[in-house]
């Protein structure tokens, strides 16, 4: 496991940089009532700094008062007392809520490293807090995806995490599994007995019902690691069909640039945006043509690329050089070259000078179509409302469990491989020996999710992804 030194007592800011109207200073450790008392003058008190009152004071409460640095106060303060294990991290913790002022907080935290404490490494309140049995490894991850999260899909998915219905999921599978384990490993001891403690068609139904569970888990990463980074949506189509224009109307910003001269789009650009809670990361790319421009060639297998990559495509078109059959051809084409792994949206562009009802009789045979005017924003709503209708798929309902991090979906799929060699062994009687060696791949990559199994190196990779003062 980790090394720490339990001794220490860290600090760090909690808060973030800059000038802000409250910052918060962060304490855990031993040592965190002692240090906090040292400079603490509670107000309306006869108690002085390094009196005792942080000492004595009960958990879970907050004080008013003052810092005094010598014979010089810094500044007005509330400190709050958290005593072990009632805390974040398990320890006994100090919070310090002090002006946001850069210059009040520097001299806080220089006054605290002086008075004996250390400055805590990223992650490292979390790490003391998994350490301690405050929350598991999946729990301790989840808390970093929860400060990264920019939507309200991410932000439930970490939430969810965080609360430990996923945890809970993973230790039940393996408390299951280390039942039988422990049987066949106890017929192991007793082999020249022949005698047989774990009843093989109860575990081959387990094992049956566990690898179905881990391989669904592993399957749900493609849609948790979706609503964490983004939906990507490429906006595809021949070249000058309005495909820029329509990414700066999406994004109420010229991000990409608009030109007459077809081919302008060399590369892909990317723009997120929040729609409904859901983040979508809109792709312009080149537009799909045969061409002989070295440059523009690569432009266009990108495109490819991209639209195998994402799960819905806006597939635009020119309504003047356009018509239903052409339309209809291009979409069989598009479906044919990618094989079709996504949902298309079909989409006629420059519509600004037709009358909708007018293009629906003209375009009757392409279902489906859509008529805009990126351009000027006409049906520009109701492109976006056909694209959340394409992700319902992609929105969490009470009681669903979803997994998000690459870490996760690794260690189930290496264990759902070991479930899988297992359920093998049982039907094809391979040796009790073998049949456990399976069991334990799969124990040990189960355990290595919620952090019962993890190496020192893992540990510390982990944490040192976190922001400093989490």
């Amino acid at each position: 496991m980790l090394q720490i030194n339990w001794e220490d007592t860290i600090v760090a800011p909690v808060s973030g940089e800059g000038q802000v109207a409250v910052s918060l200073i962060r304490i855990s450790g031993p040592d965190s009532l002692r240090i906090a008392d040292g400079i603490f003058q509670p107000a309306q008190s006869r108690h002085t700094a390094g009196s005792g009152f942080l000492q004595k004071a009960k958990s879970h409460t907050i004080h008013f008062g003052k810092i005094i640095s010598g014979d010089e106060v810094l500044d007005e303060v509330l400190v709050a007392v958290f005593r072990q294990p009632h805390s974040y991290t398990g320890e006994d913790v100090i919070e310090i809520s002090c002006h946001g002022s850069p210059y009040i907080r520097r001299q806080l935290m220089s006054i605290l490293l002086r008075s004996g404490a250390r400055a805590a490494t990223p992650g490292e309140f979390t790490q003391r807090a998994f350490l301690n049995g405050k929350m598991d490894l999946s729990q301790a991850e989840a808390v970093a995806d929860l400060i990264a999260s920019d939507s309200a899909a991410s932000h439930r998915l970490a939430i969810m995490q965080m609360r430990g219905s996923y945890s809970e999921v993973i230790r039940d599978l393996r408390n299951q599994l280390v039942d039988f384990a422990s049987m066949l490993e106890l017929e192991l001891d007793f082999s020249e007995e022949d005698v047989e403690f774990a009843n093989r068609t109860r575990l081959s139904e387990l094992v049956s019902k566990i690898w179905e569970i881990t391989s669904g888990l592993e399957k749900s990463f493609e849609m948790g690691n979706v609503l964490k980074s983004g939906i990507p949506v490429v906006i595809a189509g021949k070249p000058n069909v309005g495909k820029s224009t329509l990414l700066n109307r999406l994004v109420m910003e010229d991000r990409a640039i608009v030109s007459e001269i077809p081919g302008t789009t060399r590369d892909t650009i990317e723009e997120e945006i929040i729609l409904e809670g859901i983040k979508f990361r809109f792709i312009d790319t080149a537009g799909i043509r045969e061409t002989q421009d070295a440059i523009e060639k690569i432009g266009v297998r990108k495109t490819w690329e991209k639209i195998h990559q994402s799960p819905v495509i806006i597939f635009l078109c020119d309504a003047q050089h356009s018509n239903g059959e052409s339309i209809s051809k291009e979409l069989t084409e598009l479906e044919e070259k990618s094989k079709g792994n996504f949902r298309v949206i079909p989409v006629l562009n420059k519509t600004e000078n037709t009358d909708t009802e007018i293009l629906k009789n003209e375009y009757s045979n392409v279902p489906g179509l859509l008529f805009i005017s990126a351009k000027e924003g006409k049906n520009t709503g109701v492109l976006i409302r056909r694209l959340l209708q394409h992700v319902e798929e992609f929105k969490l309902s009470p009681g669903d469990v979803v997994i998000s991090n690459a870490r996760h979906a690794d260690a189930l799929r290496k264990s759902s491989e070991a479930l899988k060699e297992v359920a093998e062994g049982l039907l094809t009687d391979k040796t009790t020996d073998l049949i456990v060696a399976d069991l334990r791949i799969a124990l040990y990559h189960l355990g290595s999710i919620t952090g019962e199994i993890a190496s020192t190196e893992l540990l510390a990779n982990i944490f040192s992804r976190f922001c400093i003062g989490k």
